[in-house]
């Protein structure tokens, strides 16, 4: 069954952020989740601390926090303490990094150091004992019977999506198209198997935009931000695999028209390094039009495997978005279990 979660900018004014992920825990949605940039938007550890304490029921987390901005060990600290304080309701999100060190000069961290400090967080942030740098460590404050933080790792190439798929609980996934989803997720779950894993309880995460309106152009207009945004990626996939690797024409053909990348006004609706990404690309990439519109592309989702559905909740009408979503949307999801 599809679950809902929503993304929220840690953007000033922070009470914002706050105001809008109460609203989705009172519109039925499961998951809160948050940026991890703290040049471009606030520093989101201390705002997902006050979200734990003015929410009830949401699962809270990062979309996603990184391991290079952030020293292994705190993040694996903080989380585990996040937990306590939630009573067992904190999720990670983990990445390579990208505008948090971008915007520093620094590159993603490394395939082989991401690996090794995503295993070593997994385990220290529910309570196992780690070696790190030559130390035996254990948080042994951590509370045996809450539930395992789990672990889900975003990445769109072979070999990020090899670690997901030996390390992580799960897969996230930063676009709505189908065609994409089901390559990336069958490569992760070639990996959990060679890895002697269940590559069946590996779970699929896709964020992305969704603007319930009827009006569909405008609602491209509001989203073409994120393609673009994923065009980060994409750029580096090329860079390291080439034009003409495994990875599906789907994902990298659209980004020959890019310009450039503007890091100020990442993730913002009207940002001018959109202006090169087509309709159909925005189309595939985000869940837009009206609710019943909507319904239909996130059914498509749930049947090739897509555990949850996390709205960038960075285009315009937020609380309109929100509702519908409550109102329209996930009933008809929930309603196939009841």
């Amino acid at each position: 069954m599809l679950s809902f979660g929503v993304t929220v900018l840690p953007d000033p004014p922070y009470r914002r952020m706050l105001e809008l992920l109460r609203l989705a825990e009172r519109h039925g949605f499961d998951y809160g989740w948050t940026y991890d940039s703290h040049i471009l938007w606030h520093e989101s550890f201390p705002l997902l601390a006050l979200a734990g304490a003015e929410t009830e029921r949401l699962k809270l987390g990062h979309f996603v926090t990184n391991p290079g901005i952030r020293e292994p060990t705190i993040v694996a600290s903080y989380y585990a303490t996040m937990h306590e304080v939630t009573n067992g309701r904190m999720v990670m999100g983990i990445g390579r990094g990208d505008s948090s060190r971008r915007v520093v000069g620094l590159q993603p961290v490394k395939v082989a150091e991401f690996e090794r400090s995503c295993r070593m967080i997994k385990d220290l942030m529910n309570g196992r004992e780690v070696e790190w740098n030559g130390k035996q460590l254990q948080l042994k404050w951590v509370r045996e019977e809450l539930p395992e933080i789990p672990m889900w790792i975003a990445g769109y190439g072979p070999k990020a999506l090899a670690v997901a798929g030996r390390v992580a609980d799960g897969v996230i996934i930063q676009l709505a198209d189908p065609v994409i989803i089901q390559w990336i997720m069958d490569t992760a779950r070639r990996a959990a198997e060679e890895a002697g894993r269940d590559p069946s309880e590996l779970k699929c995460i896709v964020g992305a935009p969704s603007h319930v309106s009827d009006d569909i152009a405008d609602a491209r207009e509001q989203s073409r931000w994120f393609p673009a945004m994923v065009s980060n990626h994409v750029m580096d996939l090329i860079e390291r695999y080439g034009e003409n690797s495994e990875i599906p024409k789907d994902l990298t053909d659209y980004v020959k028209a890019r310009k450039f990348y503007d890091y100020k006004e990442h993730s913002r609706v009207g940002a001018k390094h959109g202006e090169f990404v087509p309709d159909e690309i925005v189309d595939r990439f985000c869940v837009l039009g009206t609710a019943q519109d909507c319904a239909r592309k996130l059914k498509e989702l749930e049947s090739v495997g897509v555990d949850q559905f996390n709205i960038y909740l960075m285009t315009h009408a937020q609380e309109e978005t929100l509702q519908a979503y409550g109102d329209e949307i996930i009933p008809q999801f929930t309603s196939v279990a009841a």
